[in-house]
């Protein structure tokens, strides 16, 4: 890698990302603080690639580094809001691993050959109702909870129970969504692990 693809600017903005969930997390106490400084760090997301197309920036590193960046600020979130919140983030950075050890920055293109469901989720870089549907669960379920958790729903937007019943239900059956296509990336890495080993048998 040379050293200038570290200061791309899709790049930098990582850099603000990751700055940006660790001070979060410092006020993840302080509600008024939190989530404005989270939910920046999340909408930026979707600059750093929009951006690095946009100049011709591209890069193994900037891909790698968004998922990073993705991962880090929802582990940090389950792990306020549930209890059992690591066991989310460690499937996801296993299928960060699994992912990124065989296909690299072309890990969202390597959905071909996987089952209906999963291409649908994956088509055109998550770009469908249905990705939207997914990507909606993955960062705004644990933000959602720590919303209802802290009170937010009811008094920053006036939602009603039912309301806000609702939205977590939607927001989970994304993220089950997320989760069956997952357990698909890991099974596939397993495989891929295994037909090695009987290769070299």
């Amino acid at each position: 890698m040379k050293r200038h693809t570290l200061f791309y600017w899709p790049n930098i903005i990582g850099y603000l990302r990751i700055l940006l969930v660790f001070i979060s997390w410092m006020f993840r106490q302080t509600p008024v603080v939190f989530v404005p400084l989270y939910s920046l760090s999340v909408g930026l997301d979707g600059v750093d690639g929009w951006l690095a197309r946009r100049l011709g920036q591209t890069s193994r590193f900037g891909a790698w580094l968004d998922v990073v960046v993705d991962n880090l600020g929802r582990g940090m979130v389950w792990s306020h809001v549930w209890q059992l919140g690591w066991l989310v983030s460690a499937m996801e950075w296993c299928v960060f691993l699994c992912n990124h050890a065989t296909q690299g920055e072309r890990w969202k293109k390597s959905f071909s050959s996987g089952p209906p469901i999963v291409r649908a989720i994956m088509a055109n870089g998550f770009r469908t109702p249905l990705g939207l549907w997914v990507v909606g669960g993955l960062h705004g379920l644990p933000l959602w909870l720590y919303g209802g958790q802290h009170g937010l729903l009811s008094s920053w937007l006036l939602m009603p129970p039912w309301a806000q019943a609702v939205g977590t239900v939607l927001l989970a059956a994304g993220r089950a969504l997320a989760l069956r296509a997952e357990i698909w990336c890991v099974w596939m890495h397993v495989h891929h692990l295994s037909r090695g080993e009987e290769n070299d048998d």
